[in-house]
């Protein structure tokens, strides 16, 4: 008997949609709405701008209460599929993006992308690549039909991994790339939009499910939250949008500019991992969502800390948020490829 085909709900489908009409909302605003926009950009403390801070928590948090990491216990279960996923998110994709990002913002792009400029369009697509998604990696793995066991293990040694791992990696590559780091500013970021929302949603988790049951939990809580997390989603990127509105309508070709490293970058990391993972014979519903989380970023995080270090106008901003928008197209794309190749 065929496998029923999954779906995915009609926000979450229409994803790219809502994102392409929040960057056309907010670019208008931001053209008609200026000095009423610049009182928003400069509402910041530290470095970080309260508005965006809060929505980004808002789309985090929600994230958060999935993660349960006493699934970690069943690493053993199947190691080999979460050695090659720390392997390709940790020690491949990272500099496959800086390299992707070198090659096309210093070199490619040089007619159009001044040299003062094209450092920070690589930070951006560094911060994209350092960040291993830890959300939407639950869809494209319930879409592939994927072991939700597995899927719960990774994306939870990934959210630990990022505690110790992200500010080091990030400082490294863009120290290679001639980028002064404020360590202070990177390891408040992390701090603020990982920490303290994954320890707020691991209370909530404990709180709840021991009050009203894991069934309740996940049945009742956990979907109410969801929309949280994708409104706040879109509100952001309605403000960024807004806030980088001259630069775009100066440079209209650059969205397009970003897309094309970041998409590259992506269909690389999947089929490497895909084929990788087929070669040491991964079952399928552990080699999909193994090959799809490296793929994804934890795109919220990369806006975060873009936005904490170079600042809601600047080009590593926008490379980051171009990131959402390239993304869901292109991983319904790999979605089906993996469908399309089970065995």
């Amino acid at each position: 008997m065929p496998e029923k085909s999954q779906q995915m709900p009609f926000f979450e489908r229409y994803l790219t949609l809502w994102v392409a009409l929040c960057i056309g909302g907010g670019i208008l605003i931001g053209t008609t709405m200026g000095a009423n926009m610049q009182f928003l950009a400069d509402m910041e403390v530290y470095n970080v701008n309260i508005p965006i801070a809060i929505l980004i928590w808002l789309m985090i948090y929600p994230m958060m209460l999935q993660v349960d990491f006493r699934s970690i216990k069943n690493v053993g279960k199947a190691p080999k599929g979460l050695i090659m996923t720390v392997v390709i998110n940790w020690l491949i994709k990272p500099f496959t993006m800086a390299f992707f990002a070198w090659i096309f913002f210093e070199h490619l792009y040089s007619a159009w992308i001044n040299p003062d400029q094209a450092g920070e369009y690589i930070a951006g697509a560094i911060l994209l690549g350092v960040a291993p998604c830890t959300a939407m990696v639950f869809v494209w793995s319930y879409l592939t039909n994927g072991d939700p066991n597995y899927t719960l293990v990774q994306v939870s040694v990934n959210d630990l991994i990022i505690l110790i791992a992200f500010v080091p990696l990030v400082g490294f590559l863009l120290g290679i790339t001639d980028i002064t780091v404020p360590y202070d500013t990177l390891v408040a970021s992390v701090l603020i939009f990982v920490v303290i929302p994954l320890l707020a949603g691991m209370a909530t988790n404990k709180y709840f499910i021991a009050k009203k049951g894991e069934k309740w939990f996940k049945t009742e809580l956990l979907p109410k939250f969801k929309p949280v997390s994708i409104i706040a989603l879109l509100l952001t990127l309605l403000l960024l949008f807004a806030f980088q509105g001259g630069n775009i309508l100066d440079n209209p070709l650059i969205i397009l500019l970003i897309a094309i490293p970041l998409t590259i970058q992506s269909y690389f990391i999947f089929f490497l991992a895909w084929f990788v993972g087929r070669k040491i014979k991964l079952p399928h519903n552990v080699c999909s969502p193994a090959a799809l989380i490296g793929t994804s970023n934890f795109f919220e995080l990369a806006v975060a800390v873009a936005i904490a270090l170079f600042g809601l106008h600047s080009p590593a901003a926008l490379v980051t948020v171009v990131g959402v928008l390239v993304e869901v197209p292109i991983m319904l794309s790999l979605v089906a490829f993996a469908n399309r190749r089970k065995y």
